[in-house]
């Protein structure tokens, strides 16, 4: 696994921004299957107070206990805003979702010195499961882990 993704998987609270009021959607899936394998997570949508029955926080600074790491699952034209939240919190590691990262984004954390992950899925890379481990044993195995 390369080092980047190493490094963010060996965190212990993440936050997810971009979860949906609804049940459905990929930062719902992700924040459900991270919270089972392990990790405290934190989702995170500006419109909600709940989502799938737990407390849900408005932006980064509402987490009562500093993320380690944020996994972005939000629109592109989003996406370096949460960066730029995360430069201001001192969060110094984010994994933007396959579909979530923009040339922006990416910029901003180079300029602001936070690791990030772009083009991938953070669950072949966290503890996966299932079609998950599948997956991520192919994309080693071709090289692209």
């Amino acid at each position: 696994m390369q080092p980047e993704k190493q490094a963010f998987v060996e965190q212990k609270r993440i936050a997810v921004v971009g979860v949906s009021r609804s049940k459905g959607g990929f930062g719902n899936l992700a924040l459900k299957a991270l919270r089972k394998r392990g990790y405290q997570v934190y989702p995170v949508n500006s419109g909600a107070d709940e989502v799938e029955g737990e407390k849900c926080y408005r932006k980064l600074d509402d987490i009562p206990e500093k993320p380690d790491a944020v996994v972005t699952v939000v629109p592109p034209d989003r996406t370096a805003e949460v960066v730029a939240d995360c430069a201001r919190l001192g969060i110094g590691k984010v994994w933007m979702q396959q579909g979530s990262e923009s040339a922006e984004a990416i910029a901003l954390c180079k300029e602001k010195g936070i690791s990030e992950v772009h083009g991938a899925c953070i669950l072949m890379h966290a503890r996966p499961e299932g079609l998950h481990k599948l997956h991520g044993w192919i994309w080693n195995l071709l090289g692209k882990a």
